[in-house]
């Protein structure tokens, strides 16, 4: 197969991760686990999901000279990733991620931006988007880089996969950018301003709304219920999800966001995109850690004969 060729600008954060029995009230001491130090940052995880998989990727972002940056170049390349556009800053620590993980493979994240806040527009080479097929874009860089990211993503041809998130209320006025967007069903729902349910049993009317903000292709997540397809002015069609015992959901949604990115790249349809994505989400679901818990083309392949998909 002739691979499409994936741009991924984005953060690359050191993940802190505590797993604990309960999340802490305001107030409250717990015990956790013993502290895990992984790759992460939405960015990074979305490059490393389709890198795993095969893809030909390029990542874009900014890490502090520090050992957390040097861990961070190091698992991205690792997945086959091109890092040769991810700078770095001799002033400003690495992007850093706090997490607890509950019992039931819930999660807590907050973020610290550090080197990912000074990624700007002169740090996106041209060359890096030349014979770009698709970019995948989040918020956890400035709003100024995102903009012109999409901008050189279109004057080079390619499709814009943006992921508005940490959602927030700049992601409005981001959202056009987006030739696909990517949300889940919170954010869809504050974004258009339908009532909590809609998602659900209103598919038409998140279509129209999408529309409305001249947005045409969306897919909406849904964990355990799957996702939302929106394509044009056909009915939104829903794609199932893969069945699992969740053991960690932190990343599960960038390794969704990777390999939509992938399959869009190969040239497959949204909803055959989203189809391949929903397994790959699932696998990393069941799987402990972000980037760790990525699967190979040959490890995707046998979890899902397993459950018979």
């Amino acid at each position: 197969m002739t691979r499409g060729r994936i741009v991924v600008v984005g953060s690359l954060n050191a993940d802190l991760v505590v797993r604990t029995e309960a999340f802490p009230r305001a107030g409250e001491t717990v015990a956790g686990g013993d502290l895990r130090i992984g790759a992460g940052g939405k960015g990074a995880n979305q490059a490393v999901a389709a890198g795993r998989l095969g893809g030909d990727v390029a990542m874009v972002g900014a890490v502090g000279a520090d050992g957390n940056g040097d861990l961070l170049r190091s698992a991205v390349a690792a997945a086959g990733v091109d890092v040769s556009a991810v700078s770095v800053r001799e002033d400003v620590p690495t992007g850093t991620a706090l997490i607890t993980v509950d019992a039931h493979g819930e999660n807590t994240i907050v973020v610290s931006p550090g080197a990912n806040g000074t990624l700007t527009p002169a740090d996106l080479p041209e060359r890096v988007f030349d014979g770009a097929a698709v970019i995948g874009l989040c918020l956890e860089v400035p709003d100024a880089t995102v903009r012109a990211a999409a901008e050189r993503a279109r004057a080079a041809g390619a499709t814009v996969v943006l992921n508005p998130s940490p959602f927030g209320p700049g992601a409005r006025e981001l959202v056009p950018v987006a030739d696909v967007l990517l949300v889940n069903e919170g954010e869809a729902e504050a974004l258009l301003g339908l009532p909590s349910g809609a998602v659900a049993s209103d598919g038409a009317s998140v279509r129209d709304g999408f529309a409305a903000l001249g947005i045409a292709r969306a897919v909406v997540t849904r964990g355990a219920d799957g996702c939302l397809i929106v394509d044009g002015a056909a009915d939104p069609a829903h794609v199932a999800a893969i069945r699992v015992d969740a053991v960690d959901t932190t990343g599960a949604g960038d390794a969704f966001m990777g390999a939509l990115l992938l399959r869009l790249a190969d040239g497959a349809s949204l909803i055959e995109a989203a189809r391949f994505a929903v397994g790959v989400g699932g696998y990393a679901a069941a799987h402990a850690g972000a980037q760790a818990s990525y699967p190979t083309a040959g490890e995707l392949a046998g979890f899902l004969a397993e459950r018979g998909v």
